[in-house]
């Protein structure tokens, strides 16, 4: 009876606590239903041309009308997104590791490592269409530039985040600077790290738009392009909404990976 009284207990805490968890997001609900009934009121209310703004209503039908359309773009998007992605990570966790490894490394590394942040993504976009092609190659280096420096700059700052009094324990007890690399700065790293990724799932998307609306062959960004000279607006609202629902999805999932990755440090780390 003890048992069955326990597990029934612990039960009733996940539900409740899913119950919370779901409760959180009704504000942000309702203030998208709010946003939309509004926009849907006002573009009736002042007869705005559908072609100039369309109501949500036109769009959630259009999106309906062009799915499949819609799908076979997206797929295209999401693949540069993914793979760029994936380069900035594995590109950005590298370069973190170097500069935060060695002051040398840091002092030639890192400076232009900033300074590629101050080179317009628009301005090079044109430029990698004329060296590799319109093809996937062009758009996945672009979402590889503009998502890897926010994964380096956190990575860098988890890695030099372990207090002082930690180091000198771990020098104390006879550590090599490599244990104390992997069992202090990485554990350490880890919560800087994930913010990192979490900013550079949104950014990515951005990047694969960029890519596409410079030069492709297709993808969400190629569809808008095309779309809105032939004032199909609420087409390219829709992939708007598709890209929108990308980069929230890439964050949601990232934060999950956090919270997994994560449940074992102390909550004032991982809130």
């Amino acid at each position: 009876m003890t048992v069955g009284g326990g597990g029934a207990r612990r039960f009733g805490n996940a539900v409740w606590s899913r119950a919370e968890q779901a409760a959180g997001w009704l504000p942000a609900a309702a203030l998208g239903i709010s946003a939309i009934a509004i926009w849907e009121a006002l573009v009736r209310l002042l007869d705005v041309q559908r072609w100039l703004l369309p109501p949500p209503s036109a769009i959630f039908r259009e999106m309906g009308a062009s799915g499949g359309l819609l799908a076979n773009h997206t797929w295209i998007t999401l693949q540069e997104i993914l793979l760029g992605f994936a380069v900035a990570a594995v590109i950005g966790l590298a370069l973190a590791v170097a500069i935060a490894y060695s002051r040398t490394l840091e002092r030639s590394i890192y400076p232009y490592v900033i300074a590629s942040q101050t080179i317009p993504i628009i301005t090079i976009a044109p430029l990698l269409l004329v060296w590799v092609g319109p093809g996937q190659t062009s758009k996945v280096i672009v979402v590889a530039l503009i998502s890897f420096f926010p994964i380096v700059v956190n990575a860098v700052d988890g890695l030099r985040s372990a207090e002082a009094e930690m180091y000198d324990m771990f020098r104390t007890l006879g550590a090599t600077r490599r244990q104390i690399f992997t069992r202090l700065q990485i554990p350490a790293a880890m919560p800087y790290f994930l913010s990192g990724l979490k900013i550079a799932a949104v950014v990515s998307v951005i990047g694969a738009v960029i890519g596409e609306w410079v030069g492709a062959r297709g993808g969400l960004g190629w569809l808008m392009r095309v779309s809105a000279p032939q004032f199909h607006t609420s087409r390219v609202f829709a992939a708007i909404f598709v890209l929108s629902a990308i980069g929230v999805g890439l964050f949601l999932a990232i934060g999950g990976l956090e919270q997994w990755t994560l449940r074992h440090y102390p909550r004032s780390r991982t809130r």
